[in-house]
């Protein structure tokens, strides 16, 4: 999916700009490829955010349009977001060709209940929600979509579990870890109640060591002079 989206050239660089352009609703970023030099643009940043929450998600194809007439086709990458604000602070703009392949980070949709989690009482554990892969801009899936109704505690689906799609090069390894179904931690033992022995801690009579018991006096030391 292809969304259009205005840039404003010309901005100054720095951080002061930056936080100028912030406080007006707009976004710095910078648009890049080969064959152009680095452009600093401003975006708006509502229209940045729908241009990011189509089905495409962050790969949404994004046709730039630069205040100075110039038209460029773009992925968004490198988007920094506030810590704790739904905001973009900065990202960049890469100019993209249609016929040519590009790396992207794409989500892995989970479908079904696991057997382990309705049958055994498993959770299902997330190990790696998003995969690297490789494909033409116009063919990067929205997410991918994987079953796993059938995995039982313990089991682990990993990156060779994946679906084939036509077009797309998983980059990651195979082996690499997606999902796996655990059993819940198991809880922290009682503490012993105070007064409680503990073998080998304190109250246990080790010998040798002080507060020794004394040994009994023999039947002539204990007499005495009658």
């Amino acid at each position: 999916m292809e969304v259009t989206l205005a840039a404003q050239s010309g901005r100054a660089s720095g951080s002061r700009e930056a936080r100028r352009l912030r406080r007006t609703g707009l976004v710095p970023a910078v648009l890049y490829g080969q064959g152009i030099e680095a452009i600093p643009v401003a975006v708006d940043h509502r229209e940045l955010m729908a241009a990011l929450h189509t089905d495409a998600g962050v790969n949404a194809i994004i046709s730039l349009e630069v205040g100075d007439g110039a038209t460029y086709t773009t992925l968004a990458r490198e988007i920094q977001r506030h810590p704790f604000k739904p905001r973009i602070d900065h990202l960049d703009f890469i100019q993209i060709s249609l016929t040519e392949t590009v790396e992207a980070e794409v989500s892995i949709d989970f479908v079904g209940e696991p057997v382990g989690v309705k049958e055994n009482g498993g959770i299902v554990t997330g190990i790696n929600v998003t995969v690297r892969i490789e494909a033409l801009p116009t063919e990067i899936p929205s997410s991918i979509e994987v079953d796993i109704s059938h995995l039982d505690v313990h089991d682990t689906l990993t990156l060779e579990d994946l679906p084939a799609i036509s077009g797309v090069t998983y980059l990651d390894p195979g082996d690499m870890p997606i999902v796996s179904i655990t059993l819940p931690a198991a809880e922290v033992e009682e503490e012993p109640e105070e007064g409680e022995e503990i073998e080998g801690e304190e109250g246990e009579e080790i010998e040798g060591e002080e507060g020794e018991e004394a040994p009994a006096a023999s039947d002539e030391e204990a007499g005495g002079d009658e």
